[in-house]
C-alpha cells in the first residue's frame, strides 16, 4: 500500500509537469461523469428512492377504468370511494383527495390564487406524515363547510413570514376566516407539488349515491396483502358495486396501482435513455482519454526502457502508469461532481418551475449518488488506463531498443479500436436525438386548432362566498364590455377550461333519435363553458351553423354549440345543424346544435381531438374561468389593463396564470423539449469527442508514418495522393464505426417509440442525417494532419529516420 502511495505521488507530480494533457483528460472526464451523476441523482430520486411516506412500498393508487374506452386511471366518483372504503378487505385505509382546485388568498399583501386539494380526515395518516408543526384533520372536522386549513411549509414561510404562533391566526380565503391547524414539512406534496392547502372534503349523506368522478384515492396495504391480491378484492367490490348502481358503474371497474410506479411510470422511459446515453458519452470520454494515455506512454517510451533495463518488473511499471490514470479518473470525478452540483441545482431550481415532473424539485446529490460517481469514476480510470499501461509496459524496453516490433502496431491498433467504439456510440446517440428532433419538430407542427399569435390568457376566479350565478354573469358582462373597448383589442372571451392546460370536464350524452347505446357504452364529449367573443378570442373557426346570440332566451338554455370530430361522428354525411343531444350534466335535457367549430386539441398535441360541446356562461356559470384577450399587435400592453380593469371591480380578486397562448402551447410539450435537449446536448458532446479522438489518431499516425510518407513523395506522390490516404484512413475507422454504431442504434431505438410522435425508430432521413454529419466530422478532423503530411519534405523525413 506504501508503494502504491508512492506511485499516486509520483503521478500527480508527472502530471503537474504535462499541464495541457492534464488539463483536457480531467475536463474529458469531469463532463462525462458530471453527466453521469446528474441523471443518476434524477433517476435515483425518482425511480429508486422510496417515496418520502411511512412504509411507502405499502401505498397505492386506486383508480376507476373504463373498459369500452380503455381509460384506465379515470377519477373516482365520492360514493365509490366510501362504498370502497367500508367494502374492502385489503387496504387499512383509503383516503381521498379531490383535483387541485383555487382559492383566492387576501389580507397582508395582493390578493393571490392558491392551489388547494380537499382531502379526507384519513389522507395524513394514510401517507403517514404528520405536520411539522400543529395537527391532521380530526373526524369531526372532515364534514360539509369545516373552516380548517393545513398549509405547506413553502406557504408558511413565504406568506406569513414562518410565524411560529401561525396556529393562533386565520386565514382569509374565499373571503371567509379559515384557521390553521398544521403547518406541513417541507417538500411535502401529493400529486401536485404546487398545492399550498389542504382542506377537508367533507362528503354530505347523499354522496353515498355514485355521481360525478373528480377524486384520486390513495390506500395502505395492510401487512402482508399483495398488489394482486388487492387487485382481486377491489375487482371483487367494484362488481358489487355495479350490482347495485348499474346505471353509473356499468363498464367500469377499480384498478390498483403502486404509488411509487403512478408517479414515475410516465418518466421512467425517458431517464432511462438518458441514464443509457449519458453511458455512451462517458464511454467515448474514456476512450479518448485512453487515446491521450497511450500517445503519452509512447512518448515515455525511453523512461520506460531504461527503468526496465533498471531492474523494474512490469508489474511495476504497470502500476505506476495505473496510477497516474487514478489520479486523473479522481480529479476528473471530483470535477464532474461541482458540475453535477450545479446542474442539479438548475434542475431543481428553474427546470422544476416549467416541466411538470413529480419530485424533480426535492432531486439532490446524497450518498448512494456519492458511491455512484466514486464507482463511475473507478471504472473509467480503469478503462482509460489499462490497455495504454498494458501496451507501454510489455514493450517498453523492446521497443526502446529495437525502435521497431509488434507493440508498435499494437497500439496503434488500440487507437483505432477506441476510435470505432466513439464513432459506435456518437452513431447512437446522435441517431436517438435525431429521432427526438424529427419527432419534436412534427409535434410542434400539428394544428392545435386555435390561433396562438397574439393572445393573452388570464384566470380569475370568483369566490362562491360573495358571487351568484347571476352576479357571475353580471361581472363578466360588464368585464368584457371594458375589455372590449381597450385600444388595441381584437376580441374578447373565457373558457372554463383553456386547451393544453390540464385536467378538465367530461361526460357521457345521448344522441336524440339513434338507437340507445347499451349501458357502460354511452359516448362520451367534453364539456367547456365559454363567454363572449370566445371563439374569435381563440381563432377557433366556425364551420357551419352560427354562435351564441344572448340575446335569444333559447340560446342560454337549451342551444350548445359541438366540434368538428363529434358532428362527423354521429352524423356523417349529414348537416348536424338541428340535430339533438342529451347530456349528462347539470339537469339533463335535450340540447340543439345551432352551430360547428373547428376541432381543438384539449388534452395534448399528440392526442386526437375528441367530441367536444360547448355551453353559454349563463347556462352553468363556473366560478373560475380562463379569460383570453386578442390583440391587433403585440398582446403583452393588454396585460396591465386588464388587471386594472379586474382590480377597479374587484380589488380582492386573484388574476393568476397570466401567458401568451403561444406559452400555454410550449408549456404543454415542455417534458419532450426537455428530453430532447438533454439528448440532443449529450449527441453534441459525443460526436465533439469522437471528433477529437479521429484528430488525435490521425494527428499521431502522421508523426508515426512520416519516414513513410516522405519516401512516397520521393517516389512521385502527389500532395493530393498524400491527403487522400490519411483522410481515407479516418474515413475507413468512421465508415467500421458507423456500421457497428449503427447496428446498435437499429436494436436499441426501438426503447424509445413511446417517446415519438409520427417518427419510426427505423427513419431513414435520420440515420442518412447521422452518416453525413459524422462523415463531414471525420474529415474535417483529419484535413489538419493530411494538411500536415503533404508538407513533409522528403529529404528532411529520411535523414530524420
Amino acid at each position: 500500500m506504501h508503494a502504491f502511495f508512492q506511485d499516486l505521488r509520483h503521478g500527480v507530480r508527472l502530471l503537474r509537469r504535462a499541464p495541457g494533457f492534464s488539463a483536457v483528460a480531467i475536463a474529458t472526464l469531469a463532463i462525462s461523469i458530471g453527466a453521469n451523476t446528474s441523471i443518476f441523482s434524477v433517476v435515483n430520486t425518482l425511480l429508486l428512492q422510496e417515496l418520502p411516506y411511512r412504509d411507502s412500498a405499502r401505498l397505492a393508487v386506486v383508480w376507476e377504468h373504463n373498459v369500452p374506452r380503455d381509460r384506465k386511471n379515470n377519477v373516482v366518483s365520492p360514493g365509490n370511494f366510501i362504498h370502497w372504503r367500508e367494502m374492502n378487505h385489503s387496504f387499512e385505509d383509503m383516503a381521498a383527495v379531490g383535483l387541485t382546485f383555487n382559492m383566492t388568498l387576501t389580507g397582508a399583501g395582493e390578493p393571490e390564487e392558491v392551489p388547494f386539494q380537499y382531502v379526507s380526515a384519513s389522507f395524513f395518516p394514510v401517507l403517514g406524515v404528520a405536520p411539522a408543526l400543529g395537527r391532521p384533520f380530526t373526524a369531526d372536522e372532515d364534514r360539509p363547510n369545516a373552516r380548517v386549513v393545513v398549509v405547506s411549509d413553502r406557504l408558511w414561510k413565504r406568506r406569513l413570514k414562518g410565524d411560529p404562533r401561525v396556529l393562533s391566526r386565520a386565514l382569509t380565503l374565499e373571503g371567509e376566516a379559515y384557521t390553521i391547524v398544521g403547518v406541513m414539512p417541507p417538500g411535502f406534496s401529493f400529486m401536485d407539488s404546487t398545492v399550498d392547502l389542504w382542506a377537508p372534503i367533507g362528503f354530505e349523506a347523499a354522496a353515498r349515491a355514485p355521481r360525478g368522478r373528480w377524486l384520486m384515492v390513495v390506500g395502505r396495504l395492510r401487512p402482508g396483502v399483495t398488489l394482486e391480491r388487492a387487485q382481486q378484492d377491489m375487482t371483487r367490490v367494484h362488481a358489487e358495486l355495479t350490482r347495485l348502481f348499474p346505471e353509473f358503474n356499468t363498464g367500469w371497474r377499480a384498478r390498483v396501482v403502486p404509488l411509487h410506479e403512478e408517479l414515475s411510470g410516465d418518466v421512467r422511459p425517458a431517464l432511462l435513455i438518458l441514464l443509457g446515453a449519458v453511458a455512451f458519452v462517458l464511454l467515448i470520454a474514456s476512450a479518448n482519454v485512453a487515446n491521450l494515455l497511450l500517445a503519452r506512454a509512447t512518448s515515455r517510451q525511453r523512461e520506460l526502457a531504461v527503468r526496465a533495463a533498471l531492474g523494474a518488473a512490469r508489474g511495476r511499471l504497470l502500476r505506476q502508469l495505473l496510477a497516474e490514470s487514478a489520479v486523473l479518473s479522481a480529479a476528473g470525478g471530483l470535477a464532474g461532481l461541482l458540475l453535477a452540483w450545479g446542474a442539479v441545482h438548475v434542475l431543481r431550481v428553474v427546470v422544476a418551475q416549467s416541466v411538470p415532473i413529480q419530485r424533480l424539485d426535492v432531486v439532490r446529490l446524497d450518498g448512494w449518488v456519492l458511491a455512484f460517481t466514486g464507482a463511475v469514476s473507478v471504472c473509467s480510470g480503469l478503462f482509460a488506463g489499462l490497455v495504454p499501461a498494458m501496451a507501454a509496459s510489455a514493450g517498453a524496453l523492446t521497443d526502446a531498443l529495437r525502435q521497431a516490433g509488434r507493440s508498435g502496431s499494437a497500439r496503434s491498433g488500440a487507437r483505432s479500436a477506441f476510435v470505432i467504439v466513439e464513432v459506435s456510440a456518437a452513431v447512437v446517440l446522435l441517431v436517438g436525438a435525431g429521432l427526438l428532433v424529427r419527432s419534436f419538430v412534427t409535434l410542434l407542427n400539428i394544428d392545435p386548432g386555435f390561433d396562438a399569435a397574439h393572445t393573452v390568457t388570464l384566470r380569475v376566479s370568483l369566490p362562491d362566498t360573495r358571487y351568484s350565478d347571476a352576479t357571475r354573469a353580471q361581472f363578466f358582462d360588464r368585464l368584457f364590455n371594458a375589455l372590449d373597448a381597450l385600444p388595441g383589442v381584437e376580441a374578447t372571451g373565457a373558457t372554463s377550461f383553456l386547451p393544453l392546460s390540464g385536467p378538465a370536464a367530461a361526460t357521457s350524452f345521448t344522441v336524440v333519435g339513434q338507437p340507445a347505446p347499451r349501458r357502460g357504452e354511452e359516448p362520451v364529449t367534453d364539456v367547456r363553458v365559454v363567454a363572449n367573443h370566445y371563439f374569435a378570442a381563440m381563432g377557433i373557426p366556425l364551420l357551419r351553423g352560427r354562435l351564441f346570440d344572448e340575446h335569444l332566451p333559447g340560446d342560454t338554455t337549451s342551444r350548445i354549440i359541438v366540434n368538428d370530430a363529434l358532428a362527423r361522428k354521429y352524423w356523417p354525411g349529414e348537416d348536424p345543424i338541428g340535430k339533438r343531444i342529451k347530456v349528462s350534466w347539470n339537469n339533463p335535457r335535450e340540447d340543439e346544435i345551432i352551430g360547428v367549430v373547428g376541432d381543438v386539441r384539449q388534452a395534448s398535441l399528440d392526442t386526437q381531438a375528441r367530441p367536444t360541446n360547448y355551453w353559454p356562461y349563463r347556462r352553468f356559470a363556473y366560478r373560475t374561468m380562463t379569460i383570453a384577450l386578442r390583440a391587433k399587435g403585440n398582446p403583452a400592453p393588454l396585460i396591465g389593463a386588464a388587471k386594472a380593469l379586474i382590480r377597479s371591480q374587484d380589488p380582492e380578486l386573484a388574476v393568476a396564470n397570466v401567458r401568451t397562448l403561444e406559452e400555454v402551447v410550449a408549456a404543454s410539450v415542455a417534458r419532450q423539449r426537455l428530453t430532447m435537449l438533454l439528448l440532443s446536448l449529450f449527441a453534441a458532446s459525443a460526436l465533439v469527442l469522437a471528433a477529437v479522438g479521429i484528430y488525435g489518431v490521425i494527428a499521431y499516425s502522421v508523426t508515426e508514418r512520416t519516414r513513410e510518407i516522405g519516401i512516397r513523395m520521393a517516389l512521385g506522390a502527389t500532395a493530393g495522393d498524400v491527403m487522400r490516404m490519411v483522410m481515407g484512413q479516418a474515413l475507413l475507422l468512421t465508415s467500421i464505426g458507423m456500421v457497428v454504431g449503427g447496428a446498435l442504434a437499429f436494436g436499441l431505438t426501438r426503447a424509445m417509440v413511446n417517446l415519438l410522435y409520427g417518427t419510426r425508430p427505423a427513419d431513414p432521413v435520420t440515420y442518412v442525417s447521422v452518416a453525413a454529419v459524422l462523415g463531414a466530422a471525420a474529415g474535417l478532423a483529419s484535413y489538419t494532419p493530411g494538411r500536415r503530411a503533404t508538407r513533409v519534405d522528403p529529404a528532411i523525413a529520411l535523414r530524420a529516420q
